[in-house]
């Protein structure tokens, strides 16, 4: 048996606990905890005081994190409300972010600022689905249209994002047309898949089966998500694909499969929330703090310098895009959405970490576009917030709000209404 130690994952677990406890003391201060975990594991790594390495356990525990991340960002997505007139904003949307993201990475390229401004491009146009979605859940919006619109198009998004990295950026070696085979080939093993959970869900003999099992020591459906996401990323990763594609395609397949209410129970998902945003997922932000490069961050006045030119990039490319959405939303719900589109991390750092390993990216633009997603994370959604906070007092101030100030914009409808 190897020599292995579990004093690094002890720190990180602590982090891990301490980072939102701390936040609960402080409940005015907004500040996501996935924030203050990357931070600390800044602060704890080699960067700072070196006291946190990352070793196996830390390093396949972060793996099995930033699966569950996708996976759970899968989940997220509500293939009911995409359709129609809905699912043609949040595609067009993402069409228009991706060629404004081709443009403002030319202009980088050509400043000396990145190296390969397609891979760039597909980082900037990525939306963090798993983070804005907790956001969103806390503030009472997810089930309204402004909650909806906003899900559709982050969902659009990482999905793109995802497939566009896959196809282009894979660690494996092989031709764009054969990515595309394969890709091919794993939509069909993901269709097969979707069907055969789909068939057997409606087995009455199966369902009992289920039932009887799913509140015992067996918790078989959590078992068998679990074996779907590692199942997917495996698959992923045997036909050269990345595996974060296999993770968040299982979370989608649980999301398609999952739709029935007389079929699913209560709890299921809150079982698997609480297994990834309880443990694996904190271990892979942490552990991505403790990754982090905080000397070649520090090297020079012009890495440092690109940190608020990536923010701004970020604004430009997933902001622009949501005055599309002028016929559905309107005043500080608009520009609310805009900066909820504009927040990314998770993709940023699975990205960045592929295009450092293939040398794509050198260690300075890749901890310099981190440094960028966190302060996304850190200030967008917040102020998000705070628009739609003031334009609900807007609407409470009395009927003579109107749209052109901002007042009276951010109403949502019962819960339940769609965009289609």
């Amino acid at each position: 048996m190897p020599d292995v130690s579990f004093g690094n994952l002890l720190g990180v677990c602590v982090i891990a606990f301490v980072a939102p406890l701390l936040l609960g003391f402080v409940p005015r201060l907004r500040v996501p905890a996935v924030v203050v975990e990357l931070v600390a594991g800044i602060v704890a790594g080699p960067s700072v005081l070196n006291w946190i390495h990352v070793d196996l356990p830390v390093s396949v525990l972060a793996l099995i994190g930033l699966a569950f991340l996708l996976f759970l960002a899968g989940l997220e997505v509500q293939f009911e409300s995409l359709r129609g007139r809905l699912l043609a904003i949040a595609g067009g949307g993402f069409a228009v972010s991706f060629a404004l993201a081709v443009g403002v990475a030319l202009v980088l390229k050509a400043g000396g600022l990145i190296e390969t401004p397609v891979l760039v491009a597909v980082i900037f146009s990525a939306t963090g689905l798993g983070v804005i979605v907790p956001v969103l859940k806390d503030a009472g919006e997810i089930a309204s249209e402004f909650g909806q619109l906003v899900v559709a198009a982050a969902s659009i998004a990482d999905f793109g994002a995802v497939i566009l990295l896959t196809l282009l950026f894979s660690r494996e070696a092989s031709a764009t047309g054969t990515k595309a085979y394969l890709l091919g080939a794993f939509a069909v093993a993901v269709g097969i898949a979707a069907y055969g959970l789909a068939r057997a869900g409606r087995s009455m003999r199966i369902s009992d089966v289920l039932g009887r099992l799913q509140d015992t020591t067996a918790q078989i459906r959590v078992r068998g998500a679990v074996a779907l996401l590692i199942g997917f990323t495996a698959l992923a990763e045997r036909l050269g694909l990345e595996a974060i594609l296999g993770a968040f395609l299982a979370g989608v397949i649980v999301s398609i499969v999952d739709r029935d209410r007389f079929m699913t129970h209560e709890l299921f998902r809150i079982k698997l929330e609480a297994m990834g945003f309880g443990f694996f997922i904190p271990v892979f932000f942490v552990t991505s703090g403790l990754r982090f490069d905080g000397s070649a961050l520090i090297a020079s006045a012009s890495t440092i310098a690109r940190i608020p030119l990536f923010l701004a990039a970020l604004l430009a490319v997933r902001g622009l895009p949501a005055l599309l959405y002028r016929g559905r939303l309107r005043g500080r719900q608009l520009w609310a959405s805009a900066l909820f589109q504009a927040t990314s991390l998770s993709f940023i750092v699975a990205a960045a970490q592929i295009g450092m390993e293939l040398g794509k990216l050198s260690e300075a633009t890749g901890a310099a576009l981190i440094a960028a997603g966190l302060l996304s994370v850190l200030v967008f959604p917040a102020t998000a917030l705070g628009l739609l906070r003031r334009g609900k007092e807007g609407v409470k101030a009395g009927p003579g709000s109107t749209p052109e100030t901002g007042e009276g914009d951010a109403r949502s409808p019962r819960p339940g209404s769609t965009l289609s």
